[in-house]
């Protein structure tokens, strides 16, 4: 038990000065708004019923943003959503774009970004998902931070929006997200990004040919990463945030959730070498299975598991603190969180089919996506 808990702490130790040091050191820059030379595109999908609210509060937050909604032909809750809100906000500059379903093989988000971003009229496009907030003080800075030739991408954090099943999934993300995307900035670049949120120049996104490129990939945000990397684009993880906020009904909403984004993760262990593999799971696949064999034996050494969830939940805490008031302590969801990732994953390994909101795929790699209706 000892063993374990010293390999089970200096792991959790280590990524948290980490991740602490990067979050500090961020914090000490100034940005200033630059934000009438950015578009804001956002796909739209309708079956979150927050999604009104969320895409209103970012057009008044960002009220001097323009903003490009894309949403679906069939879609006609979201097309009543979008059109109310320009009636509300008739002096905003907001544009409504329409598209058919996307071929079979066609990531959805992917064929209409490609579609869109060319009519963007501004220097620099942000891609948002209709999910995401961010505030005025997260543009600023991931403008500031962007350079020509590079993407910039925020650190998201979820809020809870009713039931049990919403504050489960946003324990998971509050208590990762940090302690995954920041820990290796100072000696590795980003592996992936963040698809929720992520700006560059219209002039970088031209030079590597826009969307097109990635339309055949399931995964959109690891595959322009990875055209990103192909084009000697630089890849910047910012401690902006972005805020997500979904409510999952119920269990079953979670789980398929979960289910999706452990799928993606394997997807991009499949592309990384041998080397990134192991040092992924050292960090991140390895300590809640740390976790579940000192909960095996806890009965034996109830102390030196007490004390070990006890550091858990200080370190966890004092991370989320350092990113904003907004997250809430909640240590039996964040244990429990914690200890059900394994299974996420042996669910990922076993079954391939995903469900993306209303739409089904039978996932065989990131370019070969069918169908499963």
């Amino acid at each position: 038990m000892i063993i374990l808990a010293t390999a089970w702490l200096l792991i959790l130790l280590v990524k948290t000065v980490l991740t602490l040091n990067v979050i500090r050191r961020e914090r000490r820059q100034k940005y200033q708004p630059l934000f009438e030379k950015v578009t804001i595109i956002q796909p739209i999908l309708s079956g979150d019923p927050t999604l009104a609210s969320v895409l209103e509060t970012n057009v008044i937050a960002l009220e001097q943003a323009s903003f490009m909604w894309l949403i679906d032909d069939n879609d006609a809750v979201a097309k009543n959503i979008v059109n109310h809100i320009q009636q509300c906000y008739p002096d905003k500059k907001i544009t409504v774009r329409s598209f058919p379903q996307a071929p079979e093989g066609i990531n959805p988000k992917a064929f209409k970004l490609e579609h869109a971003w060319r009519e963007a009229d501004n220097e620099v496009i942000l891609v948002l998902d209709d999910d995401a907030i961010l505030s005025a003080a997260a543009l600023a800075q991931l403008l500031a931070e962007m350079r020509e030739d590079t993407l910039v991408t925020a650190l998201p954090y979820y809020t809870q929006t009713g039931s049990r099943y919403s504050a489960l999934l946003a324990q998971f993300v509050n208590d990762n997200s940090a302690l995954t995307y920041l820990p290796l900035l100072p000696w590795l670049p980003p592996l992936t990004i963040n698809g929720m949120c992520y700006a560059l120049t219209t002039k970088t996104l031209a030079s590597v040919g826009g969307f097109a490129p990635i339309q055949h990939h399931l995964t959109d945000d690891l595959a322009m990463a990875s055209l990103l990397n192909q084009h000697q684009i630089r890849l910047i993880q910012s401690t902006a945030l972005v805020k997500i906020q979904t409510h999952l009904s119920n269990g079953k909403k979670y789980i398929q959730q979960m289910h999706r984004w452990f799928l993606f993760a394997t997807l991009l262990l499949r592309e990384k070498p041998l080397k990134i593999n192991v040092l992924i799971f050292l960090l991140q696949g390895l300590h809640p299975l740390l976790l579940w064999l000192m909960l095996l034996n806890a009965f034996s050494h109830p102390l030196i598991f007490i004390g070990c969830l006890a550091i858990r939940q200080f370190a966890i805490a004092k991370v989320q603190q350092e990113m904003t008031a907004d997250i809430r302590a909640r240590p039996v969801l964040s244990l429990l969180s914690e200890l059900l990732q394994p299974l996420h994953l042996f669910h990922a390994l076993c079954n391939r089919t995903i469900v993306w909101r209303t739409r089904r795929y039978r996932v065989l790699d990131n370019k070969r996506f069918i169908s499963d209706e």
